[in-house]
């Protein structure tokens, strides 16, 4: 844990020693019933900026959904600021301030208003059946953006927000981040800098059916490998002259990772390959071509593929340990790797840890179950990873549901409540708290 936020864990350890029997406040049923009334509301703002495609390419459809969302913020007090990124090959990302009392909890909410389903994508479309709903980014991340604004009008309305010192950050491209990505994430940085505490509005994962924290999410990094060798007759592989060609040493190094890389939270998935003479990797980065015949040894082989680790510690080591197994050649080959982590990991740490524990208490609170610990190695990496080295969070405070990233994605609507109520109350409570900072 950092040194910073020490103090204000602290804080947070003396609050949950408060007695078991602690009820809600009278602000705090407002907010709970606030929510509740406001739920078709709520359902027919995701339903609008369902309708908007916003595919982080494109540009117009991102600043659209913006334009929707910041009456919305300024509505309740908040300073409204479009920050264009057009220089970074991207829209832009909407911040919104709300300035509170000084000296206590700054907060930063995260979450963004891109998706992965660019104009051509043939899913589109709001359709609703009960309580759930079925359309592109209804869960990531339009449904976590419009549980963030139901827990800010509940806030309102109980007289909650106005000592709050909250910052909303919506990126404009968390699906796929401008370039150069620092200069495509420094707001979101800086912001995580400012607060205490970060709030990751993605989906709300869940555990056998029942919802569960999120206190530390893996890093998202990619690796390229390349191996040559001396192209000849087939005769000759295996000699000393001819050496084992470029396809065996791929083959060693692929099976060496298989083998000596294994432990916890690790994962470094192949994506694709190619060997052959010649093998080229494609000018995309996601494609490669080759061509040869049976009877000549291979001169070149390509392989991509991505990696993913819990720690900037276990990244490093494992980078280590991949390079390694790369410099130990086959006779009459060479090999290179080049590994790039776009997304940090979020790693857990004691003050997330703590955070979690505030907010079982106000789920005991609301009559809920605890919410356990989701698994790191089963959530991928997200934009709270970037301002994770500077402030405790949680993820996965958005809405439940199933099918991101692929047609069909599902919301479970009442979960915008449930989370919303939560988040509220969150809010109000470390609102109430001395900042660390």
């Amino acid at each position: 844990m950092r040194a910073g936020a020490l103090g204000f864990v602290a804080g947070l350890a003396a609050l949950l020693a408060a007695p078991a029997t602690a009820q809600l406040s009278d602000a705090e049923e407002v907010m709970v019933e606030s929510v509740e009334s406001g739920f078709e509301r709520d359902v027919a703002l995701l339903e609008q900026i369902t309708l908007i495609n916003s595919g982080s390419h494109n540009h117009a459809g991102v600043k659209a959904v913006a334009d929707v969302l910041a009456p919305q913020f300024a509505a309740l007090g908040f300073e409204v600021e479009w920050i264009d990124q057009s220089a970074n090959g991207r829209a832009g990302h909407l911040f919104a301030r709300h300035e509170g009392a000084p000296g206590t909890t700054k907060m930063l909410l995260i979450g963004h208003l891109d998706t992965v389903f660019e104009p051509d994508s043939p899913f589109t479309g709001f359709v609703r059946d009960g309580d759930s709903a079925t359309g592109p980014g209804v869960v990531d991340d339009k449904g976590g953006i419009v549980v963030i604004l139901a827990a800010l009008r509940a806030m309102k309305e109980a007289g909650t927000l106005e000592g709050a010192n909250i910052l909303v950050a919506l990126t404009g491209d968390e699906e796929d981040a401008g370039e150069p990505l620092e200069a495509a994430r420094r707001d979101l940085v800086e912001a995580g800098k400012w607060a205490d505490v970060a709030l990751g509005y993605e989906g709300l994962s869940q555990l056998d059916g029942k919802d569960a924290g999120v206190i530390a999410r893996r890093s998202s990094g990619s690796w390229t490998l390349t191996t040559s060798a001396r192209s000849g007759h087939s005769s000759g592989i295996f000699s000393e002259h001819a050496g084992y060609g470029a396809i065996y040493e791929m083959a060693r190094i692929l099976d060496a990772f298989r083998r000596e890389l294994p432990e916890e939270n690790l994962t470094y998935n192949v994506g694709f390959m190619a060997g052959g003479t010649p093998a080229e990797l494609g000018e995309d980065g996601l494609s490669a071509t080759t061509g040869g015949k049976t009877n000549i040894i291979p001169s070149h082989a390509v392989a991509r593929g991505d990696l993913r680790a819990l720690t900037p510690v276990q990244n490093e080591a494992t980078t280590e340990r991949m390079r390694a197994i790369v410099a130990r050649h086959l006779p009459g080959t060479e090999a290179t790797i080049a590994i790039e982590f776009r997304y940090p990991p979020m790693a857990p740490t004691a003050g997330n840890a703590v955070l979690l524990d505030r907010l079982n208490a106000i789920n005991a609170d609301l009559g809920r179950e605890a919410m356990q610990p989701y698994p790191p190695s089963r959530r991928g990496a997200a934009d709270i990873s970037f301002v994770a080295p500077h402030v405790d969070g949680l993820a996965g405070m958005g809405p439940a549901g199933s099918g991101s990233h692929a047609e069909g994605e599902t919301i479970d609507l009442r979960s915008i409540v449930r989370q919303a109520q939560r988040s509220a109350i969150l809010m109000s409570r470390l609102a109430q708290d001395a900042s660390a900072k």
